[in-house]
């Protein structure tokens, strides 16, 4: 630490005091010797020792005392030796006013230098300590970026701070539960301070106030504590601050320095949290924190892709996230991937790319001549890489060449025992991927595989309920087929053969002939009104928004319609939505209790859209049935999502959509 010696300062006013009794001392013994010398050569000779001392009493008392004593030393060789001069003896009562306010005003120009001085002193004190420390907080933060050892770089932010505080010992301890951890020390030359390496918090302390309080401590009188810490007894500690060291948001431990006489300065505390920032840094050192970041990284986008595939995102979805969180963990330029065929081909099914001016094929199938990681992978079954595709052949190759690959490295995609396919990453720069990139992609290989083998269920589950769907919707046409072409038929000829039975009979007969005819009307009425429920025609003539208006003119609850179709749609499609609006009438008239029913039908962005509300007393349940679990599996089966909110007093909402893209 750079200091300068600067003269220890009595009291402003004994300051003062002493520097005129200085210079009306100086004054009789210079006009004294004045007086009886009178040769000029002693004179002069006279002004070496009056310089010397004025020069000695600057450097070693002060300039508050020179000023007087060589402004008296002046006026009394003036008074008594320079003509015209004054009868020796003391100066009469009419001089001794002007003597007085000469000495006065010297004293005064004496302390105004003296403090000038002093101002000079203290800036240039400041700027050698700031200079030191910033000098201090470069060498150590110069060992973060270095990358130095954390035990090595604290022992050395101890011995930094240690030597800038001037203070007689450092330490930096590490919190475990109640009890610390010394994991380094300093201490000045001469002070030996017995080492330990773990103490419970016990009694009072300075560890023990950063810990409860979290902010800095400090105690100036160990004398005054009754019970404290037990490894801070026999060192003969006075004065103690602490800073507390942060590392990722959490106390992790402290920094402390102490000295054993004086108090230690105010601004200790703000000097060492400049340096427990630096070793919160240290202790979590830069490729420590690279490490981290990339481990959280990797965990959240697998996080992600996770979550992707537990909520049933469509398979294009889960592959695109999957390449670009590949693509953008292993710091690749391009990825892709690739599905093996059973021609012993391979076929691009997804690609990513940080460029989209240079990006790899999708959806064409490969030969896999010349090497490539698709071939290696599929003849080893593990991870590859190829380090180069300088002069290699094959269309792979060729395609690497002409994007400027420099080289690659994929993982295998095994799904059920299967080799699937190939998910690969590539660089257009000199340096290869680094050794754990393959360990990083095979994490999301294993990812990939589950979501396609979850994907694969569930596209067979929809597949299933799709075919279910179609199969009972055909059952409904050919049923209704049946009924329209033989019972309904068979029904009305024999209405039109008993007719004319009852045309001929006797009034009797004809009355007893009418009434049957009569039952035989309102048989055909029910076995219609059946027809139209398993099929109605009108669907199939008219489209969905007639079908839809008869369905509320037949509504027990009034319905309120808005219908924007405008075209025909896909026959699955209309007939999912008449079904779904059928329920949804069905339901409302049987448990709801509701007055009006509104039903919106729009297309927006290739999707049909129904909404269905009722002002009834809602709480509906679809784990209850109601027919509500049917159209669940109907809207799904079709690629569509329905959303149900029912609650209590407020009424029941049916939200539908069904893509338009059905095959």
């Amino acid at each position: 630490m750079s200091t300068l010696p600067h003269p220890r300062r009595a009291p402003r006013v004994a300051e003062i005091v002493l520097a005129f009794l200085a210079g009306a001392g100086t004054f009789v013994v210079v006009a004294v010797l004045a007086a009886w010398i009178t040769s000029d050569a002693l004179i002069v000779i006279l002004a070496v020792p009056l310089v010397t001392t004025v020069v000695l009493v600057t450097k070693l008392i002060g300039i508050a005392y020179a000023v007087p004593i060589a402004m008296a030393g002046m006026l009394a060789y003036d008074w008594y030796h320079l003509t015209p001069t004054h009868p020796p003896g003391f100066p009469v009562w009419s001089n001794l006013v002007d003597l007085l306010v000469y000495l006065a005003v010297s004293v005064l120009i004496g302390e105004l230098a003296a403090h000038a001085t002093r101002q000079a002193q203290t800036a240039e004190v400041a700027r050698a300590e700031l200079a030191d420390e910033q000098a201090a907080l470069r060498r150590v933060a110069t060992g973060v970026a270095e990358g130095v050892p954390a035990q090595k770089l604290l022992g050395a932010v101890a011995e930094e701070v240690g030597a800038l505080l001037a203070v007689d010992a450092t330490r930096i301890i590490r919190y475990e539960g109640d009890e610390i951890v010394n994991l380094t020390a300093w201490s000045r030359p001469g002070y030996d301070p017995a080492p330990y390496e773990r103490s419970r918090l016990e009694g009072r302390s300075v560890a023990g106030d950063v810990l409860r309080t979290g902010r800095v401590a400090r105690i100036d009188n160990y004398d005054d504590i009754e019970h404290r810490l037990k490894v801070t007894r026999g060192l003969g500690v006075k004065s103690v601050v602490g800073a507390p060291i942060i590392v990722a948001g959490e106390l992790w431990g402290v920094m402390i320095v102490w000295s054993i006489a004086d108090p230690l300065p105010p601004d200790t505390e703000s000097r060492l949290i400049d340096f427990t920032e630096l070793a919160a840094t240290a202790i979590a050192n830069l490729e420590a924190r690279r490490q981290v970041e990339r481990l959280l990284d990797e965990q959240a986008a697998l996080r992600r892709v996770a979550t992707l595939v537990a909520r049933g995102g469509r398979s294009t979805e889960v592959v695109e996230t999957v390449i670009r969180e590949v693509g953008v963990l292993s710091g690749a330029d391009l990825a892709r991937l690739e599905r093996y065929e059973t021609d012993g081909t391979v076929t691009g099914v997804g690609v990513w790319s940080r460029d989209v001016d240079h990006q790899l094929s999708s959806g064409t199938r490969f030969v896999l001549q010349g090497p490539s990681i698709a071939a290696l992978v599929r003849e080893t079954r593990r991870p590859m890489r190829v380090d180069s595709f300088a002069g290699a052949s094959g269309p792979i190759a060729q395609e690497a060449q002409g994007l400027g690959i420099q080289s690659s490295v994929g993982c295998p995609v095994i799904v059920q025992g299967r080799m699937w396919g190939v998910i690969a990453a590539s660089t257009t720069g000199d340096a290869p991927f680094p050794p754990d990139t393959e360990s990083k992609i095979g994490e999301f290989t294993e990812l990939l595989a589950t979501a396609i083998s979850n994907l694969k269920a569930h596209a067979d589950l929809e597949a299933s309920r799709a075919r279910i769907v179609e199969t009972t919707d055909l059952a409904r046409r050919r049923f209704e087929r049946d009924l329209h072409d033989g019972a309904q038929q068979r029904l009305v000829s024999l209405g039109l053969e008993l007719r004319g039975v009852e045309a001929a009979a006797t009034p009797d007969l004809r009355a007893r002939l009418t009434q049957i005819s009569s039952g035989l009307d309102a048989v055909f009425n029910d076995l219609r009104e059946l027809s139209r429920g398993i099929h109605p025609a009108i669907l199939s003539e008219g489209g969905l928004d007639p079908a839809l208006r008869a369905l509320g003119r037949r509504s027990a609850v009034p319905v309120k319609l808005d219908v924007n179709v405008g075209e025909r749609l896909a026959e699955r499609v209309e007939v999912a939505a008449y079904y779904v609006v059928s329920e949804a009438l069905t339901n409302t008239a049987k448990y709801a209790e509701a007055t009006l029913v509104e039903i919106q039908v729009a297309i927006h962005d290739d999707v049909l859209e129904l909404s269905i509300r009722d002002d009834g007393v809602g709480g509906a349940d679809p784990a209850r049935g109601s027919g509500l679990i049917g159209l669940t599996d109907r809207v799904e089966a079709l690629g569509g999502r329905i959303t149900i909110t029912s609650p209590v007093g407020e009424g029941t909402s049916l939200h539908v959509e069904l893509p338009l893209d059905v095959a």
